[in-house]
């Protein structure tokens, strides 16, 4: 019996390409430098799944910055403004793409599906020229086949490409990328004719966009493109690799049809219900089914008799020797390896499975349908499956009886936005086009430092708290010569909006390397959610309350929301979602409450990843968001019409949910805007009415790029073109911590002049 992984993180345990990135980037070290830490990675990953006995070995799954760019750079899909002449793609023109230069602005960012990763969106027209120009794949496959170590090549199936791209600047919106087809398939073909040249004997092609609701025509485009890829494969054998979520009927019906490809992979942990359809559909005979029964999104360890039962259900069905045991999606949305955690006590640590354990995992269910099942690992796994079910430290039941009775209520606050935006400039009494930031400032070497001292007992809490209380003043003078309006405390007791808030909540537990990569080099370690919520104590009440002491302007207090708390943690699996993000939602509220009566006038409870949590398929997405709206609603329903509730999302389509957005009834949102091409403007230019106060950012952080005043200002005129003056905020994509003083100095001041001169100049036309 086979075993497969759909991909493995790309990091390492240490986070080493993460600080090669960084270094390099820096002009710390060299491309050589860069490359021979990748390479290292590489080889190390392809021959620990070797020594574990993995069949099918991916490759070709690394990255500098994430796969979707990969495949641009494989089809040279560069936009004008990189100057590219042609040739290989080299870094310089990569990392443009990526991050920005000095004299242009990077590509868009968005999430890949419903995940915290992000991916760079190809930018395509009717006259891109596509040319095979990065051969990262081949290269790849070759390395590791000279360790005498056979892989899999991936690569984004062109379908999936084309309609994750969107028109290039200054293209028609109504342009269909998908209209491409035909001038990438060459392209295609001259990889895969290098692949066979190489000695590969499998290809996969990674098709996600398969389990959406697509239309009748994006579906044919599957039967299209592979049909005219058959004679090109012919030799090979074809993995369609698909995760995330259940395929369509229909969907499954044109793939399965496909008579180039030899196997098919499927998501059974958050697709279930494809496991309906191989039963009552039926499956083709003579082909491969890799079924994902190995959870690639969470680190709770399988329950490897339920999955075993599973999987003989489906030998039944396909055939011994044509079912391959898989992870349900690439390993890169878990942690790495939970060997190096030291800190986790060994009761949690008995429930957990990261990337590296669910490796085994996978291939311990591949040699127990072989009929070598390992009965010591099989018991061990039973013996930790029950006691995280009867664990006490799993179940609160006060916190249990809190959020059921949250079930009669809305939860909304009594007076509308309207009226209570009046109340809260009465006691703000701040200027048209209010500036602020989101929350993070630049965290400095010696800030992360102090953080870690502190932690590993090296300095004093009094030491630490002189140390934090002298950056909050550094944030605050800084903002006050920047003359910004509403202020913030920088964050610099934090290393992450969500662990942060993690540690001081009961029912979660903390990894030291638990690391997972959200975009480029930007890592984050989200925390473990394991049993009922609820906060024990106060948790930013004494650093708002110290900020606000340092200024007349108004300091906002910071929270994370609990939608966000939620999407960005690992989440236990025993309880609907809904129910945890209710539990999460109860805790932030008494925190928002405390905030208040500390005096803290304005509230910000970010819900970043709101949007990321969509379900893929539309019939589930409704009920998403009412009880993800309500939640948010839950935090602030108790607070007084003078106290204003900001928000903040970033790096997603937020078009399609806006009348959800209003039905959180924020006072302001601040929203990303300036990296999308102002794509959220367009909702307000189609009639949707916004009441309540509205940030779209002005410029881009995640960019080193500095943008003028002139940029700034022009971005300002094309808000008030579609939203009312008194509503409109002044503010950044996002916060700044992943960014050098250097560069924020520089962009505030230039983001405060603008605001200034359209002030004058709307006071003028008075």
């Amino acid at each position: 019996m086979a075993s497969h992984i759909v991909g493995y993180p790309r990091m390492g345990p240490k986070r080493e390409i993460k600080f090669a990135l960084e270094s390099f980037w820096d002009g710390k070290s060299s491309a050589d430098d860069l490359q021979k830490v990748a390479t290292d990675l590489r080889c190390s990953i392809w021959k620990q799944m070797t020594d574990v006995g993995i069949k099918y070995i991916p490759s070709n799954t690394f990255s500098y910055y994430d796969q979707v760019l990969d495949a641009t750079a494989m089809l040279g899909a560069v936009p004008e403004r990189y100057n590219y002449t042609g040739g290989e793609i080299g870094f310089d023109i990569y990392f443009s793409m990526a991050r920005g230069n000095a004299s242009v602005p990077a590509m868009e960012m968005t999430k890949w599906f419903d995940t915290n990763y992000h991916f760079i969106v190809p930018e395509l027209g009717p006259n891109t020229k596509f040319s095979y120009s990065s051969h990262k794949a081949v290269s790849e496959y070759k390395e590791a086949k000279a360790l005498g170590i056979e892989t899999i090549p991936v690569l984004i199936g062109p379908v999936t490409y084309l309609l994750l791209s969107k028109p290039a600047k200054g293209v028609e919106k109504s342009f269909a990328p998908l209209s491409l087809l035909e001038s990438i398939l060459p392209i295609y073909k001259e990889v895969i004719a290098e692949l066979k040249a190489a000695g590969a004997s499998w290809i996969q092609f990674d098709e996600p966009t398969l389990v959406l609701d697509l239309e009748s025509h994006q579906l044919e485009a599957f039967t299209k493109a592979y049909t005219e890829l058959e004679s090109s494969l012919s030799g090979l054998n074809v993995l369609i690799e698909t995760y995330f979520a259940d395929v369509p009927a229909e969907a499954y019906k044109i793939i399965t049809a496909l008579k180039g490809v030899s196997g098919f992979g499927f998501d059974l942990i958050r697709g279930a219900k494809t496991l309906d359809l191989v039963k009552s559909a039926g499956f083709p005979a003579g082909k491969y089914l890799f079924a994902g029964v190995v959870d690639g999104r969470n680190i709770w360890a399988n329950d490897l008799a339920s999955s075993f039962s599973t999987l003989q259900a489906l030998e039944a069905i396909v055939g011994k020797d044509k079912l391959v045991v898989s992870t349900s999606c690439s390993l890169m949305h878990t942690a790495v390896d939970l060997v190096n955690e030291t800190k986790l006590d060994n009761e949690i640590k008995s429930w957990l499975a990261f990337a590296a354990q669910k490796v085994v995992e996978v291939n311990a269910l591949a040699k127990a349908l072989a009929g070598q099942k390992d009965e010591a690992f099989f018991s061990a796994n039973a013996a930790a499956q029950s006691s995280r079910k009867s664990s006490p430290r799993v179940t609160n039941e006060e916190v249990q009886k809190a959020a059921a009775a949250l079930k009669g209520s809305d939860h909304r606050r009594a007076t509308n936005v309207s009226a209570r935006l009046d109340a809260q400039q009465k006691k703000l009494n701040l200027p048209i086009l209010p500036t602020t930031t989101i929350g993070s400032f630049p965290q400095t070497m010696d800030l992360r430092r102090v953080r870690r001292e502190y932690k590993a007992n090296k300095i004093s809490e009094e030491e630490y708290v002189k140390a934090i209380k002298e950056e909050i003043n550094k944030v605050v003078k800084l903002q006050e010569e920047l003359d910004i309006d509403v202020l913030v405390h920088g964050e610099p007791e934090r290393n992450d909006m969500v662990e942060y808030f993690g540690e001081q909540l009961s029912g979660f537990a903390f990894t030291v390397n638990g690391w997972v990569q959200s975009y480029g080099s930007r890592c984050v370690k989200p925390p473990i959610i394991y049993g009922d919520v609820s906060r024990p104590k106060a948790m930013t009440v004494f650093w708002s309350k110290m900020a606000q002491s340092m200024t007349a302007r108004p300091m906002k207090g910071m929270l994370t929301g609990p939608v966000t708390i939620l999407n960005w943690s690992f989440v236990r699996n025993d309880q609907p979602r809904f129910e945890t993000c209710y539990q999460i939602a109860l805790a932030i509220k008494k925190e928002v409450e405390d905030l208040e009566v500390a005096g803290i006038q304005v509230i910000q409870i970010d819900e970043a990843a709101l949007r990321e949590g969509l379900p893929l398929r539309k019939s589930e997405q409704a009920f998403y968001l009412d009880w993800a709206v309500h939640s948010f609603r839950i935090t602030n329903c108790g607070v007084q019409d003078t106290t204003q509730i900001h928000t903040h999302m970033c790096y997603s389509n937020f078009n399609d949910i806006i009348h959800s957005i209003i039905n959180m009834d924020a006072d302001v949102i601040t929203i990303e805007n300036s990296r999308s091409d102002e794509k959220l403007l367009s909702v307000f230019r189609e009639g949707v009415k916004y009441g309540a106060g509205i940030g779209p950012g002005v410029y881009d952080i995640h960019s080193p790029r500095i943008p003028s005043t002139e940029e700034i200002a022009d971005r300002i005129n094309k808000m008030l073109a579609v939203l009312e003056t008194n509503i409109l905020w002044v503010n950044p994509d996002c916060g700044l911590k992943t960014r050098k003083y250097a560069e924020v100095n520089p962009a505030l001041t230039n983001m405060v002049s603008a605001a200034k001169v359209l002030r004058t100049q709307l006071a003028s036309t008075k």
